[in-house]
């Protein structure tokens, strides 16, 4: 299985759709299915650093052709922000797309 099937597997895990995924990131789906489809060494580090940052993986280990959770170092208060940042930009993204 090639990384970026395993990026997929983890996104769907995670995600109902890879859509959902690139409307939470912010991100086209177009890009999206061109990096699973044409390797993730031609994405643009700002698009790997979007994955990454939402699937909680580390971008040097994608590189190198492993997906490996990041440990957070987080204090209650700011994963609970974290959270409702995502959810208002969920909401926000998903009205963008009703309009």
């Amino acid at each position: 299985m090639t990384i970026e099937e395993e990026l997929k597997n983890l996104i769907l895990t995670r995600y109902s759709s890879l859509r959902e995924f690139t409307i939470d990131i912010d991100m086209a789906y177009s890009t999206m299915d061109s990096i699973i489809r044409r390797g993730i060494q031609n994405a643009t580090l700002t698009n790997v650093f979007k994955i990454c940052k939402a699937l909680n993986i580390s971008a040097d280990a994608l590189e190198r052709g492993e997906i490996i959770p990041v440990s957070t170092k987080t204090n209650s208060n700011s994963a609970k922000k974290d959270n409702r940042n995502k959810e208002i930009t969920k909401i926000i993204n998903e009205t963008k797309r009703q309009l």
